[in-house]
């Protein structure tokens, strides 16, 4: 490839919101690249970037300790391997101030606002710790829902992803080298938007926690089916990473064939302190079970 590594991405530049590196100037560069189309590629690969947005970077509004490594390392794969990824999906969390995991939407007895990574229970609800501000019948129920099916316990996050804010923006650099694909190799890139419903959290990139309409991304997971290879990278491991790994091995539990297809980049990716061992652990078990490759990012895994 004639365009060098440097000239896509700048390392000193990310997580910051500045891009030093000119898009139009680094597209037309792609243009002029001559690769195979993704069309053409033998082997279908798709990666999957999950949440490489700037508010997950190190400085940003929920910043994921680890996360400038984990993105130059992931670019320089996607660099590496320009040629032999088919396609790149992108997730994108986006959000308002006032979702049941932001701290506008509770108070206490003295109406202050919990502070960012209070958990809230039923019983808090119960014992009027917690009062919901905003549709307090239909935020209890999801409480109670994630408690009644094993799920975390709801979390409040720092305001972050804001819809329209640089925070949602993805990563200048990983933006860089994901659009530098799409032009390259003539593949358009697939935007997973997640997260707006207000009454729930949404982690993984196929479904929420719990909502009364039982949204599942059919199209997306269906489409799984046409790669070979696919190949996750993302933040935050313990997170958005671990939720959307474990939705579609459940939804292709019974079908190894394809989930024997998922490669994990496990430097490609950083969980949020205090979340390590549980993290460890699921990740054991998406080997142990379900015969995924928990790989580095500089083996040789694609052809």
């Amino acid at each position: 490839m004639n365009t060098k590594y440097t000239e896509i991405v700048n390392t000193n530049a990310i997580g910051k919101a500045e891009n030093p590196i000119t898009l139009n100037q680094l597209l037309r560069q792609a243009n002029d690249e001559q690769l195979i189309p993704s069309r053409q590629n033998r082997e279908r690969v798709l990666f999957i970037g999950i949440d490489v947005q700037q508010d997950f970077m190190e400085k940003g509004a929920l910043g994921v300790p680890g996360a400038h490594g984990d993105v130059e390392r992931m670019t320089r794969f996607i660099y590496e391997n320009m040629d032999a990824i088919s396609n790149i999906a992108v997730s994108i969390d986006t959000h308002t101030p006032h979702q049941i995991f932001h701290p506008c939407w509770w108070i206490d007895e003295q109406g202050s606002n919990p502070a960012p990574y209070t958990t809230v229970t039923l019983a808090d609800l119960d014992s009027g710790k917690w009062k919901a501000v905003i549709n307090p019948i239909a935020s209890r129920d999801y409480v109670g829902h994630l408690e009644q099916d094993g799920k975390k316990t709801l979390c409040i996050w720092p305001y972050h992803c804001i819809q329209g804010t640089v925070g949602c923006a993805l990563e200048n650099q990983f933006a860089n080298m994901v659009y530098f694909h799409s032009v390259a190799k003539k593949a358009i890139v697939q935007r997973l938007v997640k997260g707006q419903d207000p009454l729930s959290e949404m982690y993984g990139v196929i479904k929420p926690e719990y909502d009364t309409k039982g949204y599942i991304n059919l199209d997306f997971l269906n489409k799984l089916e046409q790669y070979d290879k696919i190949v996750i990278a993302g933040e935050a491991k313990s997170h958005c990473v671990l939720e959307s790994i474990q939705q579609i091995l459940e939804y292709y539990e019974n079908r190894p064939e394809i989930t024997r297809k998922i490669y994990i980049l496990e430097d490609c990716m950083s969980p949020i302190p205090g979340f390590e061992k549980v993290t460890d652990s699921a990740f054991e078990t998406f080997k142990r079970k379900y015969q995924v490759a928990i790989a580095k990012s500089t083996d040789k895994i694609l052809n």
